[in-house]
């Protein structure tokens, strides 16, 4: 005789293959606004392109304006892929030691990186005159991005040196 519990996972496999799933498009053009829509003295955006769409994965738009940089931050729990849809900068990681700087990672537009989870980084903007614009996919439904004081430090409150800085906009 059969247990109900030995059928969930059967059940998780068969049911997105029963039940009709929408395909969802998010426009690059309302994800990435024109420079003259961007709000002034906002160095750091970050815009949602697919959010809320399925229990395992999600995808942001990071712009970095030139010569600015992300908080130090971490992503939790998530697992995170990097794209370099254009420009280029820098993925700082976490230093070895409190003596040492931070690793430095060079990337260009059509390189990728992989950030584990719990790992603490920053994407700089060293260029004078184009924006470091990246595509960031993690695991989860919703983005968590936890803004740090420094590399080791606590947890930033909202408006907090070192704290969120970046203006969050949903394209959607």
């Amino acid at each position: 005789m059969f247990k109900m519990a030995s059928l969930l996972p059967l059940l998780q496999d068969l049911l997105p293959m029963i039940m009709p799933s929408s395909v969802h498009i998010a426009r690059a053009r309302d994800i990435v606004e024109s420079p003259a829509d961007e709000p002034r003295g906002v160095r750091v955006v970050q815009r949602e392109a697919i959010v809320g769409r399925t229990d395992k994965m999600c995808a942001t738009v990071t712009v970095v304006k030139p010569q600015s940089s992300t908080t130090v931050h971490h992503h939790g729990e998530q697992d995170a892929i990097i794209y370099v849809a254009s420009g280029s900068g820098f993925l700082l990681t976490s230093p070895d030691d409190d003596a040492s700087a931070p690793k430095r990672h060079a990337l260009a537009r059509g390189d990728f990186a992989f950030v584990p989870p719990w790992t603490e980084h920053q994407a700089v903007n060293e260029a004078q005159d184009e924006d470091l614009v990246w595509v960031v996919v993690r695991s989860g439904p919703q983005p968590v991005e936890v803004a740090l004081t420094d590399w080791g430090g606590a947890q930033a409150k909202e408006g907090q040196q070192g704290g969120p800085s970046e203006e969050k906009q949903s394209s959607l």
